[in-house]
């Protein structure tokens, strides 16, 4: 995404700019409130909240030390410190644009090509989040991305799965994997992939999405597998309004069958896109680290989170990239709570759409919601 003036849209009475939120000097006193440790405004017991976490990549969130001691068996990798690894494994402060960040998952990818890493991976993920009391995690990955040594779409789907099973069967945490199809890559691999993962389907998959760079106009390409997809019983969650452009959400909404939108952040800057996620009461899953890594929004009190939620939008708080963008559910309560003054009650109002989003039965749901 390219730094520059855009052409701010007028939405419910506020001039939204591409990239960065103009309020009104009221709107900014209000998010400027500090933090006061009062019986009225208690801060967040951080550590021991349930949390739930609908958006996060696998490949962007394994252990640094797994993916330097795994490299050790690929050549090509083979002679880099752990240094090295940690430096390639998050993007720098000052990276560009969402292409720049995609960069930090070439190792992470590397090392994802056997059965046996992918089980290891997934279940170190499932650990980490369950050590921070996330009660629920939606993890997605490409399957495109694990076939280089040969794998099959059932090797690949089945080894997360089975990391995942595993950490469940130690730890308070449950979950289940996204699908996501590569927007680079052709309409007939993504169908692929699904027509491949169906087996899987309420058996440790729920869903399907489309992830990647994000152009213009996208969701043409995808209409079909989409729509095939909607018809085996998958859920569907799409990338869209990440890096500027809101029209995006109302295709992927409109043309893709989408009841989620990852990140969603432009729909700032279109109105349609804003009224249509608003009226359709489409969750936006919201991750603000990886947004300000991204120069998405400049900084966090930029972030249109806050806004959202007041207004009446359906908002989840996910982490995205937890390696990628150094990142935990933990971290991302922190930050709103510093940047909006989040109190208890309204991070509680958050966890509860979460648990109406999440990709679960009623009875599953009802498990969550009598965890806060």
């Amino acid at each position: 995404m390219k730094k520059g003036k855009t052409k701010a849209v007028k939405i419910k009475g506020k001039n939204k700019a591409k990239g960065k939120i103009k309020r009104n000097p009221t709107m900014k006193a209000k998010l400027k409130r500090k933090i006061k440790n009062n019986d009225s405004n208690q801060s967040i017991d951080l550590q021991n909240i349930p949390k739930i976490d609908l958006h996060c990549h696998l490949d962007g969130s394994l252990r640094e030390t797994t993916v330097f001691e795994l490299l050790k068996d690929i050549e090509k990798y083979s002679n880099l410190t752990l240094g090295e690894v940690k430096s390639q494994l998050t993007p720098p402060a000052d990276c560009s644009s969402l292409d720049d960040y995609l960069k930090s998952f070439e190792l992470p990818i590397a090392i994802m090509q056997t059965k046996e890493n992918l089980e290891r991976v997934s279940f170190e993920l499932f650990e980490d989040a369950a050590k921070e009391n996330v009660k629920y995690l939606e993890v997605r990955f490409a399957p495109q991305n694990h076939k280089m040594n040969g794998l099959s779409y059932d090797d690949i789907i089945q080894s997360v799965i089975d990391g995942m099973r595993k950490a469940e069967s130690k730890y308070d945490i449950k979950g289940n994997y996204i699908l996501s199809c590569m927007r680079h890559l052709s309409s007939e691999s993504a169908l692929e992939v699904i027509e491949e993962g169906v087996k899987f389907l309420e058996n440790g998959v729920v869903a399907t999405d489309l992830c990647g760079g994000e152009p213009l106009g996208f969701a043409s390409k995808f209409v079909e597998p989409m729509k095939i997809a909607k018809k085996l019983g998958y859920h569907i969650t799409i990338h869209a309004g990440e890096t500027g452009i809101g029209k995006n959400v109302t295709d992927a909404i409109e043309m893709l069958g989408a009841e989620r939108i990852g990140h969603g952040i432009f729909i700032t800057t279109d109105k349609e896109a804003y009224n249509l996620v608003k009226d359709k009461k489409i969750p936006l899953e919201i991750c603000p680290t990886s947004n300000v890594q991204t120069h998405g929004v400049e900084n966090y009190k930029e972030h249109p989170l806050y806004d959202f939620y007041k207004d009446g939008i359906d908002v989840t708080l996910n982490t995205d990239n937890r390696t990628v963008s150094n990142t935990t559910m933990t971290r991302e309560i922190k930050e709103s709570e510093l940047a909006f003054n989040l109190k208890e009650n309204e991070y509680r109002d958050i966890y509860l759409n979460s648990v109406e989003a999440a990709f679960l039965s009623k009875e599953e749901k009802d498990i969550l919601r009598k965890k806060i």
